[in-house]
């Protein structure tokens, strides 16, 4: 068994669930550029004790690489915390950021984004 059978995707206009990645297509090289990650923007996710984001991790996985690299975690608490997050980070080449979040009743969740290094 694998984790990543328990990892779903989903176009993240019609899921609440899946983390929306807002970055630009294309930066320079290790010029700092702002990501956004976001659950709910467009269809609201509850965010009650009961149901809620408990946090969301970003990566990047290089084109010319197997492995990710790890951006950033964020922690969240429900009620007085939204998912929702800017980190400020720097690529040295083009590959795919991508997102995770995690559901406490719906599991993790995963989306990506390509970024192009000029």
């Amino acid at each position: 068994m694998k984790i990543g059978e328990f990892v779903k995707t989903a176009d993240w206009k019609n899921e609440k669930h899946a983390p929306l990645i807002e970055a630009p297509e294309q930066v320079e090289t290790a010029k700092a550029f702002t990501v956004e990650l976001s659950v709910g923007k467009e269809i609201p996710h509850p965010n009650t004790v009961e149901h809620h984001i408990k946090w969301m991790d970003l990566y990047v996985k290089y084109d010319d690489s197997q492995f990710l690299v790890h951006l950033g975690h964020i922690e969240l608490t429900p009620v007085l915390s939204e998912p929702k997050a800017t980190l400020t980070i720097k690529l040295e080449k083009s590959g795919t950021l991508i997102a995770t979040s995690y559901c406490n009743l719906h599991g993790l969740w995963e989306s990506s984004k390509k970024i192009e290094v000029k």
